[in-house]
């Protein structure tokens, strides 16, 4: 078992190439999980990011804490989508796609 605090979580939000849709997800390995959302969006389709093809990294956050993650996540997905843009723009002003960083 880790020790207290060295746990890596990560609230994400992918979109689709036309930067459309936006997606909000939880995570202990990031590059897994964008793996997993690329493949579903380019195979089965049977989840909602591969539904929309929304694996596109647009932002991100890192917690210690799994509850702090998941309760970030929630708030997040009750924002208006006005206030999710803000907030990406903030981070990556260009939207670029942030995949190939983690």
């Amino acid at each position: 078992m880790k020790p207290l605090g060295t746990y890596n979580y990560f609230v994400y939000i992918v979109t689709n190439a036309m930067r459309t849709v936006l997606y909000i997800g939880v995570t202990n390995n990031l590059k897994v999980r964008l793996y997993q959302h690329e493949m579903d969006a380019k195979n089965e389709k049977a989840h909602f990011a591969g539904k929309y093809n929304t694996y596109n990294l647009i932002y991100w956050e890192r917690f210690e804490n799994i509850e702090d993650a998941i309760k970030r996540e929630k708030q997040l997905k009750g924002w208006s989508r006005k206030k999710k843009n803000a907030l990406v723009d903030e981070f990556n002003s260009g939207w670029r796609f942030l995949n190939d960083e983690v």
